[in-house]
Order: structure tokens, then C-alpha cells, then sequence
């Protein structure tokens, strides 16, 4: 039987087969192709001094199912942006996490930082796709990509200036990763296949990762003491979902994380 992630990739692909369909690939490339190039702008929010935060915006997860039932993912955008996140991640995935294009579509056009579209990419057309929705950055994912295709697709994110955030769970995932160039690497201290979460495996791969490459600790940050411990041992950005996602006042929980509750 097929792990989660693995779903997951199988369905991406469902999905860009039908929207190959509606909208054919060339077409799609010469819409990208036609915007201006971005300017990295999602790498440079983690380059600035001291720990970036990377909030969510997402209403279910394959884990916990419908974390948001009530999800007005704009105000949530907003609240995250005055509460001074240095970047949003904004789930497209419709199935699992109950995403929406439209969403990210939104939330780029009503506020200033910059959005990652987090899905999951498994050909070049989601590429394309994110460039064209006003997406910043994309996730790939080296678990369920070949890494001539990681090459490619990395390639592509620099032909539009997008920012790619290349994620691994292992070291030797890492290495893949830094093998094809990734400027950004994100590890997830939630094992996609199993959904069991483990903050200490960000801390165990840091030193992996060199200096002039950005490193993103995800998933299971639920608390300031957690916050502080990914400082501690050297990550430039933290992505935080789930806990921001499930309090009732956004502004004042993303606040506290940072250190900077009232």
C-alpha cells in the first residue's frame, strides 16, 4: 500500500494531466515566460538578519484532517503580516489539505511578503502554474522527485526568478538536494510517510547544510521554547502551521512564538 506522500504525488499528477487539458503546456509557458522575472524575493526573506517566520494558511492536513473549518485565509494572510511574518506558505493541494489556487491568487494580491505555493510539484507545468498565480517560491520535494528532474525544475524556478524550497527528511536526501543546487533547504520534522514528528531531526541535519544555503525547519513548532531551540542551533526560517492555524487570535500566537507577546 502507497504511504501518504506517495498519494499525494500520484494525485498531483491526476491533476496536472486534467489541467493540461484546459490550459495546454505551451501555453501556460509563454503566460510564465511573459511575466517579469521575479527577484528571489521569498530567498531573500530568510536572508535577513536573525529567524524568519514562514506561517500557513492551510484548513485540513492529512494527519489531523479539517483543522480550520471556519478558514477566512485572507484576514488570516493579514493577521499573519501585521503580526510580522516574513512570509506566508499557502497550500494549493485540494484533496488532503483542502487548498485552493484561488487562494494563494488572493492572498498575493492583498499582501506586500511573499507566498510560497506549497504543493506538490511533480512536473513543470506546477511551475509555470505558481509563476502565473503570483507565487514566490514552490516546494519540491526530493521524496518523490528524480533528481534529473529536481535539476530541471530548479533550472525553471531560476528562468522566472522563483525561489525553490527544496525539501528533505534525511541526509541523504540533503545531499541530493545540495547536489543539484538548491540554494533553499527545508527539513521536515514531520515524516510525510508515517506522520510521526520529530523536532530534533532539523537539529540532527543542520550541520549538513552549509552557511550560504538557506535552512528552513518545518512542522511540529508549537511553542516559544520550541521556537528558541531552532534559533539555537543555527536554522534561518521556521515554518509554522498547525499551531498558528488552530489559535483564535493569529496575531497575538505568531507574536508570542517570536517572543513578542503583550
Amino acid at each position: 500500500m502507497k504511504n501518504i506522500l506517495d498519494q499525494l504525488a500520484d494525485y498531483a499528477r491526476v491533476r496536472v494531466a486534467e489541467a493540461k487539458k484546459q490550459r495546454p503546456p505551451e501555453v501556460l509557458r509563454d503566460m510564465a515566460d511573459q511575466l517579469p522575472a521575479g527577484d528571489f524575493a521569498f530567498e531573500k526573506a530568510l536572508r535577513k538578519p536573525g529567524l524568519s517566520f514562514i506561517c500557513e494558511c492551510k484548513k485540513a492536513s492529512p494527519s489531523k484532517g479539517l483543522i480550520a473549518p471556519d478558514f477566512p485565509y485572507l484576514d488570516i494572510a493579514k493577521d499573519y503580516e501585521t503580526a510580522g511574518a516574513d512570509a506566508i506558505s499557502c497550500l494549493t493541494e485540494p484533496k488532503w489539505f483542502l487548498g485552493q489556487d484561488a487562494y494563494l491568487e488572493e492572498i498575493v494580491k492583498n499582501v506586500k511578503i511573499p507566498v510560497l505555493r506549497k504543493d506538490f510539484t511533480v512536473d513543470d507545468y506546477m511551475i509555470d502554474q505558481a509563476k502565473v498565480m503570483g507565487a514566490s517560491a514552490v516546494l519540491l520535494i526530493v521524496a518523490i522527485t528524480e533528481k534529473a528532474d529536481l535539476k530541471r525544475y530548479l533550472g525553471r524556478c531560476d528562468a522566472l526568478g522563483l525561489s525553490a524550497v527544496v525539501e528533505a527528511h534525511d541526509a541523504a536526501e540533503i545531499k541530493t538536494a545540495l547536489g543539484v543546487g538548491a540554494r533553499i533547504v527545508g527539513v521536515n520534522n514531520r515524516n510525510l510517510k508515517d506522520f510521526s514528528v520529530n523536532t530534533d531531526n532539523s537539529r540532527a541535519l543542520r550541520d549538513l547544510v552549509p552557511e550560504d544555503v538557506a535552512f528552513i525547519s518545518e512542522s511540529g513548532v508549537k511553542t516559544p521554547e520550541d521556537v528558541e531551540n531552532i534559533r539555537a542551533f543555527g536554522a534561518d526560517a521556521v515554518l509554522v502551521g498547525e499551531a498558528l492555524m488552530r489559535a483564535d487570535d493569529k496575531t497575538q500566537a505568531l507574536k508570542a512564538l517570536r517572543g513578542e507577546a503583550s
